[in-house]
C-alpha cells in the first residue's frame, strides 16, 4: 500500500481527533486510574489541534505530520521545540519534542510508524534542533521505535494515585522567603549531579544561582502550588515544589484536572545517584508532603521528575508506592 507522510491540515481535524481518542482511550485502558478520560476529551482534543492546526504562529513551535494510505489517515506525529529552562546553560539550543500523543492505526502499513519517526526527525533538524527528546509510556509501541533509531532514557515520570494524606512530619513544613538562599544551595547539589548524570543536557547556566533564586521567590507568590523543605542541624536539607501537570506531560483528552507535577525534588539523602542514603525516610517525608499538598488540591495522581541514570531517587520513589509511567528518551544529533 502507499504511504504519504505530509504536514496536518484544517481539513484533517476530524480523522485526526478520532486518532487521538482512540490512542487516548489505549492508555486509559492499561492504566485507567492515572490516564481518566475527561468527560469533554471529544471537544478538548478537537480544540487543541485546532489551536495549533488553525494557528499562523503558535506561542512554541509545534507540527503535526500525518501520514495517509490509500487516501486515509492512519497515523500522526505532534513535535514541538522545548525552550531550555533560564537555569540551563542550552548551548545545543532548544531541543525538539516529540509527544506523547501521536498514534498509528492498527491497520496502517508496515513501517508507517518508522517513517513518522524519520520525518519528525528531519523536521526538527531542519529547524535547528540538536538533541531530540521523545516520550513514551513505558512498553508503548514508540519505545521499541524510540530504541531502533538511538534512542535512550533520560527521565522518567514516576506516578501514584491514591495519594498520601497530610501527616505532620519534624523535619519538613512550609517553606518561606527566609529560606530561598538555603533553598538555592540545595538546588546547586541537585544541579551537579544533574550535570553528572548528562552533562550536555544539564550543564547548568553561570546565572543559575540568581536565576532559580528569583524563580523561587516568584514561586512562593504562586497560588496554584506549594513549597516545603526538609531540615536537619538547623538548616535546610531539601526542598520540594508540588504544582498543576501541564499539556507538556498530559494528552488533551485525559483529565489533567486531576494530576499533579513534583518537578523540583531533592533531599542531601539523595547526593548520591548510585544508591539511597541513610537519611531515607526525611527525603520520603518531604515526598510526601507535596504528595499531600497535591490531595489537598483535589488531585487524584501525581507525577514526580527523575532522572533515567538516579537510581537511589528511583529506589525512594518505589519504596513509596511509585512506577514509572512516562520516559523521555533523548538521541544527541551529529
Amino acid at each position: 500500500m502507499s504511504l504519504t507522510i505530509r504536514p496536518a491540515e484544517i481539513s484533517d481535524l476530524d480523522a485526526l481527533t478520532a486518532l487521538l481518542l482512540a490512542d487516548a482511550e489505549d492508555r486509559h485502558t492499561a492504566e485507567p486510574k492515572l490516564w481518566q478520560l475527561d468527560d469533554a476529551a471529544q471537544s478538548k482534543t478537537r480544540a487543541a489541534l485546532e489551536s495549533v492546526l488553525g494557528a499562523a504562529q503558535p506561542p512554541l513551535r509545534q507540527h503535526w505530520l500525518v501520514a495517509i494510505s490509500e487516501g486515509r489517515l492512519v497515523g500522526a506525529t505532534h513535535s514541538l521545540l522545548l525552550p531550555v529552562p533560564p537555569i540551563y546553560a542550552g548551548a545545543f539550543g532548544p531541543p525538539g519534542l516529540l509527544m506523547e500523543d501521536g498514534a498509528v492505526t492498527p491497520d496502517a502499513p508496515r513501517g508507517t510508524r518508522r517513517a513518522l519517526l524519520e520525518a519528525a526527525e528531519t523536521d526538527l533538524i531542519g529547524t535547528g534542533a540538536r538533541i531530540l527528546l521523545a516520550s513514551s509510556v513505558p512498553g508503548g509501541a514508540w519505545e521499541s521505535a524510540y530504541a531502533r533509531r538511538g534512542y535512550a532514557p533520560l527521565t522518567l515520570y514516576f506516578a501514584k494515585t491514591g495519594l498520601a494524606r497530610p501527616v505532620a512530619f519534624a523535619a519538613v513544613r512550609q517553606a518561606t522567603a527566609e529560606d530561598v538562599p538555603e533553598i538555592v544551595a540545595s538546588s546547586a547539589v541537585n544541579r551537579r549531579i544533574l550535570e553528572s548524570l548528562h552533562p550536555p543536557f544539564w550543564k547548568p547556566h553561570d546565572e543559575a544561582d540568581d536565576r532559580f533564586g528569583a524563580w523561587m521567590r516568584r514561586s512562593l507568590s504562586l497560588e496554584d502550588r506549594d513549597m516545603f523543605v526538609s531540615q536537619a542541624d538547623g538548616r535546610v536539607r531539601g526542598y520540594a515544589i508540588s504544582q498543576p501537570a501541564t499539556s507538556l506531560h498530559i494528552p488533551a483528552a485525559h483529565n489533567i484536572a486531576g494530576i499533579g507535577v513534583i518537578d523540583d525534588f531533592f533531599d542531601d539523602a539523595l547526593a548520591q545517584p548510585a544508591r539511597l542514603g541513610p537519611e531515607a525516610p526525611r527525603a520520603g517525608a518531604l515526598l510526601s508532603a507535596a504528595e499531600a499538598a497535591r490531595r489537598e488540591r483535589g488531585d487524584h495522581s501525581v507525577l514526580v521528575v527523575c532522572p533515567a541514570a538516579w537510581h537511589g531517587k528511583i529506589d525512594l520513589l518505589e519504596r513509596y508506592g511509585y512506577h514509572n509511567a512516562i520516559t523521555w528518551h533523548i538521541r544527541q544529533v551529529t
